[in-house]
């Protein structure tokens, strides 16, 4: 790493929900709402952009775990801001408080952990396996 992960270190995303980030089973009387799915993805994403002025050329962080509370809907075409506060580090483990807002309400809240890991080893890793 080219420097440790700050605790307190807060990176922050603003996403426009488009209709691909919608229920799949939007319709016969169910809105278009942002899924769970792409909601993890948006707060994994936010975590994962945090920590990267942190790594080394040859680093990345991968998700590990994440607790998630999905508390209200959002209709699709609103703008999803989303925090991921870092809140401990642990040697090549980095653990966020996460939380979603769209333009009127708290959204989600809850804990991801990313590892920080070397490509070339994972690369190796998944190839073991793919072999």
């Amino acid at each position: 790493m080219k420097s440790r992960p700050k605790i307190g270190h807060v990176g922050e995303l603003a996403i426009l929900t488009e209709a691909k980030h919608a229920v799949e089973f939007a319709g016969d009387g169910m809105p278009a709402v942002l899924s769970t799915p792409n909601l993890i993805g948006f707060l994994e994403r936010t975590a994962r952009e945090a920590i990267a002025p942190c790594l080394d050329a040859d680093e990345r962080s991968v998700g590990m775990e994440i607790e998630l509370r999905h508390l209200a809907p959002t209709p699709i075409g609103q703008t999803v801001r989303c925090s991921a506060r870092i809140i401990t580090v642990e040697d090549r483990k980095v653990t966020f408080q996460i939380e979603a807002r769209d333009q009127h309400e708290l959204i989600a809240r809850g804990l991801h952990k990313r590892a920080i890991i070397r490509t070339g080893s994972f690369t190796r890793r998944v190839q073991e396996k793919s072999a």
